[in-house]
C-alpha cells in the first residue's frame, strides 16, 4: 500500500486569497486539532516579522506532537534557513520548504531574476536548509504555465542540493484533471524513486478535488489540502475519496476520519466567526461551548485545559480538577469560559514579585486616556505612567513600563459576579510568554479597570515565578 500524506496549509494561505485571518491562539487550536485527527503535514506561513512570527512557530512545533510543522523560507534572504530554523528546531518532526516561481512571468515579475538566477538560488537555499533540517522540500510555484525543460531541471538542481520532497503547482487552477495527471506523471517519471512528489491545485475552476485525485493515481504522493475554505483541495473529501475508494488502488491515508468531521466543524465555526458572515451568532450549537458536566473524569478536564491553550503539572492539574468539581456539582454544565476562569484563580498560585498599591486614570471621549500605576517589588515603589487607546490599554502598558517587559495578550474576558450598582467585576487576563506558553490571571474589583489591572498583574507574577525573569 502507497501512503499518501496530506498537507493541511490553511493557516497558511493568504487572506487576500481566500485565506481566514486566525488570531495566534486560533492558529495553535487549528494546529492541535489537525495534529490530534493525524494531518501528517501542517503548514505555516514564512516569516515576515521576526519576532512575532518566529514566536507563532516557536508555538506550534511545543504543541504539536504527530504532524510535521512546516515552514517556508525567504527565497530573497540569505540568513532565512538560520532564522527559519531557530524557531522549528524544537518541533518533533520538522520541514523547511523552499517556495520558488518556476514560469517566466512570475520569476521576473515576482522575483525580478531570469530563470538562471532563479534555479542558482533555490538551490543555494536547499543547501543551506539541508545543513540545519533532515527534511526539505522544494515548492514550484505556477508549475502549470512553466517551460517542461526548466521545470524538470530545477527540479533536478532540487534533489541534487538535498531537497526530499519536490511539489508542483498548478497555482493558475486552468488544468482539467486529464490535463494535470499527464502533467504529474511526467514529472513523477522524471524524479527518483525516493523523492516524495508533491502538488498543490488552486480551486479556479472548482476542479481542485478532481485533480487531487487525478495526481495521486498519476504517482503523486503528498497533497496540499485546506481543512478550512474552499481555495484548494478539500482535507475533508480527499480523507474520504481515500478512505472509500483507495484499497482498490494500493492506496493509504493516516488521517482518523471517524474523527474528522467533528474537528472539519470546529475549524470552521473558527473560519466563520472571522468571515463575520452576519453580526450575530444565529448558526446552531453542537453543545461544544459547554464541554464539561459533573460526569467527566480528569483526563476529559485536562484534555478541555490543553485544547484552550494551558500545559499544567501535576499539582497544578489537581487543584484545577478540584475546583471544577466543586462548580460541576452545582450546576449542569461548565463552559470554555467558565474552564478558564477556574485555571485563573486553582492554578499556578505563586508569591506576589509586583503588588498594586494604587492607580489614576483620567479618560473620556474629549482626552485621551491615561493611566498612573503604582505598585511595590521587593520594598521598592514603583511609578508607571502611559498614554493608550483606551483605560484598559492605557494600564496595561504603564505595567509594561514598570516591569520592562512586554507579553501579548492572548485574551481578555470581564464579567459581573455580582448584581446591582455596587457590582463586583471579574477579569481573565491570558498573557502568552515568550516561549509561548500561556500564563492566566484573575481579577475581581468594583471597577473593570481595577480587576483588569489586577488580572494582569496577577498574569505577570506567575510568568516571572514560572521562569524566573526580571
Amino acid at each position: 500500500m502507497r501512503q499518501i500524506f496530506l498537507s493541511d496549509i490553511t493557516m497558511k494561505q493568504p487572506v487576500e486569497t481566500g485565506g481566514i485571518a486566525f488570531s495566534f491562539r486560533e492558529k495553535i487550536e487549528l494546529a492541535k486539532l489537525l495534529d490530534r485527527v493525524g494531518v501528517p503535514v501542517i503548514e505555516t506561513a514564512p516569516i515576515f516579522n521576526r519576532r512575532t512570527d518566529s514566536l507563532l512557530i516557536k508555538s506550534l512545533a511545543s504543541a504539536v506532537r504527530d504532524s510535521v510543522i512546516a515552514a517556508p523560507l525567504s527565497l530573497m534572504e540569505e540568513d532565512s534557513a538560520a532564522v527559519t530554523w531557530s524557531a522549528l528546531k524544537e518541533a518533533r518532526k520538522a520541514r523547511l520548504q523552499v517556495v520558488a516561481p518556476v514560469s517566466t512571468v512570475q520569476m521576473e515579475y515576482i522575483c525580478r531574476m531570469k530563470p538562471a538566477a532563479v534555479l542558482e538560488q533555490v538551490r543555494t537555499q536547499i543547501a543551506a536548509a539541508k545543513a540545519v533540517c533532515k527534511e526539505v522540500e522544494f515548492v514550484a510555484e505556477d508549475a502549470g504555465r512553466s517551460e517542461p525543460e526548466f521545470l524538470r531541471k530545477i527540479a533536478a538542481a532540487a534533489v541534487e542540493a538535498g531537497a526530499s520532497i519536490v511539489t508542483i503547482c498548478d497555482t493558475a487552477g486552468n488544468l482539467l484533471p486529464e490535463e494535470f495527471y499527464a502533467s504529474v506523471k511526467a514529472v513523477r517519471e522524471d524524479l527518483p524513486e525516493p523523492v516524495r512528489l508533491g502538488v498543490k491545485i488552486s480551486n479556479e475552476l472548482f476542479l481542485a478535488d478532481a485533480c487531487a485525485v487525478s495526481a495521486v493515481l498519476a504517482g503523486a504522493d503528498e497533497v496540499k489540502t485546506a481543512a478550512c475554505g474552499d481555495f484548494t483541495a478539500s482535507l475533508e473529501k480527499l480523507v474520504y475519496i481515500l478512505k472509500t475508494r483507495g484499497n482498490e488502488h494500493g492506496l493509504t491515508c493516516p488521517v482518523r476520519d471517524t474523527e474528522l468531521r467533528r474537528t472539519i466543524n470546529q475549524i470552521r465555526r473558527m473560519g466563520e466567526a472571522k468571515h463575520g458572515k452576519t453580526p450575530y451568532d444565529t448558526a446552531p450549537h453542537d453543545g461544544s461551548d459547554a464541554v464539561l458536566t459533573v460526569h467527566d473524569d480528569m483526563d476529559a478536564v485536562m484534555k478541555a485545559v490543553a485544547g484552550i491553550g494551558y500545559d499544567l503539572g501535576e499539582e497544578d492539574a489537581v487543584n484545577v480538577y478540584n475546583a471544577f468539581m466543586r462548580i460541576a456539582e452545582k450546576k449542569e454544565s461548565v463552559g470554555i469560559k467558565e474552564l478558564d476562569a477556574i485555571v485563573a484563580s486553582a492554578a499556578l498560585q505563586v508569591p506576589q514579585t509586583y503588588k498594586v498599591q494604587d492607580y489614576v486614570i483620567n479618560s473620556g471621549n474629549v482626552i485621551t486616556a491615561t493611566s498612573h500605576i503604582r505598585m511595590e517589588k521587593d520594598g521598592q515603589i514603583l511609578d508607571g505612567l502611559a498614554v493608550g487607546d483606551g483605560p484598559v490599554d492605557a494600564s496595561f502598558l504603564a505595567i509594561e513600563q514598570i516591569v520592562g517587559h512586554h507579553y501579548d495578550l492572548d485574551d481578555l474576558q470581564v464579567r459581573a459576579v455580582t448584581e446591582g450598582r455596587e457590582a463586583m467585576g471579574e477579569t481573565i487576563v491570558r498573557l502568552r510568554s515568550t516561549d509561548g506558553r500561556l500564563y492566566s490571571g484573575r481579577g475581581i474589583s468594583t471597577d473593570i479597570i481595577g480587576s483588569s489591572i489586577r488580572a494582569y498583574v496577577s498574569a505577570v507574577n506567575k510568568i516571572i515565578y514560572e521562569e524566573g525573569t526580571l
